[in-house]
């Protein structure tokens, strides 16, 4: 990880030398193609220290200005700075140009040109537009304009990146935090509970007591080590929710029936742990009675890589059975888990009551 961050960190500082030298080759050279005349070493001897002046002014507004001003809303603070900065550049450079007589180094070698033009063809004198001190000192602002704002574009840029990484990181613990707490909202009744019902099936049915105790095993297997990752494969969730149906059933009535279909060919895909578990605990939580007929019906369909789920459960309103479900997970949790993981590949539709006096859920998930 750290030679990884190390040889980014080299291949930026490669990447800024390269785009200076490329400015500076370009910042040197424009003159001598465009104008044609001959200028004193002095104007070349000029550039070079107006040339770190703008690396410089391009760090301080990246690595300063920018982040302590501009992204801190201390807008007309930073304004004033930028101002400065175009400001202490452009006195600067008429400074130096005062120092070494540069209108006059400049009027010479346009003179010069002049004289040799009109040797080779006599004419009236051509004006140059553009080609005088005053054009320098334009182009001189122009480029510290330019210069500064591709530093706080790139600046604002990398900040917005960065910033954008960090709430993909957040998004993501966030969501292992959720499915941690997912796990341990499996009620530890419900595994106490199921525990005692195999204790005393040891006694009526042992062979139904040894798989249910192989069904209660493979789910905390599940649950310790196939969930560690950010999916799973849909084979082990499907696996799972029939081990924790098929134990919840244990201490249910005759009074409650319980349809579970699932594909008889199931197409396996990853998909993200512990995502259809709510839907089946609230069935049981809202829909069973010790005394009432009840029913539960859990529908699983696949068409490629898209599931349609349908869980059908009685409304009961006098709900006598204890089944240490969990309460905490919530439907509103799993919706804001399909948004994270699924955006835009879901479709949940919960009706509350239809003619029937059922509650019904019904998901469309698209795992690719």
């Amino acid at each position: 990880m750290q030679l990884a961050g190390s040889k980014s960190k080299l291949i930026t500082i490669l990447i800024h030398i390269l785009v200076w030298g490329v400015f500076g080759m370009a910042i040197f050279l424009y003159r001598a193609f465009f104008s044609g005349i001959d200028f004193p070493y002095q104007f070349w001897v000029r550039l070079v220290p107006a040339f770190f002046l703008l690396i410089t002014a391009f760090y301080v507004n990246a690595f300063i200005l920018v982040p302590k001003f501009l992204l801190k809303n201390r807008i007309i603070s930073y304004f004033v700075l930028i101002a400065g900065i175009v400001l202490a550049i452009v006195v600067f450079d008429w400074w130096v140009d005062r120092s070494i007589n540069l209108h006059q180094l400049f009027q010479d070698a346009i003179n010069q040109q002049e004289l040799r033009r009109i040797l080779r063809h006599p004419g009236p004198p051509v004006r140059r537009p553009g080609s005088g001190i005053n054009m320098v000192r334009l182009l001189t602002l122009t480029i510290t304009a330019l210069v500064l704002g591709i530093s706080t574009s790139l600046t604002t840029i990398q900040k917005w990146q960065k910033d954008k990484q960090k709430r993909e990181e957040l998004e993501k613990d966030k969501l292992t935090s959720e499915l941690s707490f997912l796990k341990a909202q499996i009620n530890p009744h419900f595994f106490f509970n199921t525990l005692n019902n195999i204790y005393v099936l040891t006694q009526v049915d042992a062979e139904v007591a040894g798989k249910a105790i192989h069904q209660l095993s493979r789910m905390m297997r599940y649950l310790l080590y196939e969930t560690q990752q950010g999916q799973t494969m849909l084979s082990q969730e499907i696996a799972f929710l029939k081990d924790y149906i098929s134990l919840v059933q244990l201490r249910l009535t005759e009074a409650v029936r319980v349809s579970v279909e699932t594909p008889p060919y199931l197409l396996d895909m990853p998909i993200a742990p512990m995502m259809l578990l709510p839907f089946v605990e609230n069935a049981f939580k809202h829909g069973v009675s010790a005394i009432q007929q009840s029913h539960i019906d859990i529908l699983i369909l696949q068409r490629g890589s898209v599931l349609d789920i349908t869980v059908r459960n009685s409304i009961m309103k006098d709900n006598s059975v204890r089944l240490d479900t969990n309460s905490g997970i919530g439907l509103l949790n799993t919706r804001r888990r399909l948004d994270l993981l699924y955006p835009g590949k879901y479709q949940l539709d919960i009706l509350e009551r239809n003619s029937d006096n059922e509650y019904t859920i019904h998901l469309i998930l698209d795992l690719l």
